[in-house]
């Protein structure tokens, strides 16, 4: 009975343990990633953490540092002081869909899709070679990791900062 038991109590430890691994939100999954902690530090100075750890659904366009890096210099510094919180928090928004979009249900060519940011428009093209994104400035965005699925949502790892501006071209 002992050994029966014991293997019952480590078979429920071990469920609730990988259920506790597999259950992250957005922006827990973000902060356990040291390639997201610019977007991280963004997400909390613009106080959407925790909006984005919420119930959602939503896609994330994640930036990684790098992609922040590539900023003019000044910029992530400048966006990420108070006085800027608006601004920082629409180029945020800007990379939130409020519905849960893995890869396999972006449709092949290049299609609109709407940010929660509402005002703006992303261009979004699936092909043979990836998924690339048009923001606001025209510039494409890469896909390099699609489908970090959250509890909340999923995660696309993009490799550009996406900025609001002109609706992108999109055919």
């Amino acid at each position: 009975m002992k050994t029966t038991f014991k293997t019952a109590v480590a078979a429920v430890a071990l469920s609730l343990t990988t259920a506790a691994a597999q259950a992250n939100n957005i922006v827990e999954i973000a902060a356990g990633d040291k390639r997201f902690s610019t977007l991280v530090a963004a997400v909390k100075a613009a106080d959407l953490a925790e909006t984005l750890s919420g119930p959602g659904p939503f896609t994330v366009y994640a930036p990684t540092n790098d992609a922040f890096a590539a900023l003019p210099e000044g910029t992530v510094a400048t966006l990420l002081q108070p006085e800027n919180k608006d601004q920082l928090t629409n180029v945020l928004l800007y990379h939130v869909d409020d519905r849960n979009l893995p890869s396999d249900m972006i449709p092949a060519g290049s299609n609109y899709f709407k940010p929660i940011l509402a005002s703006e428009r992303l261009c979004i093209t699936a092909g043979a070679d990836g998924v690339k994104i048009a923001d606001g400035t025209g510039q494409m965005a890469n896909v390099i990791i699609a489908d970090i699925k959250a509890d909340n949502g999923v995660i696309h790892v993009v490799d550009k900062v996406l900025l609001p501006g002109k609706r992108p071209a999109c055919s």
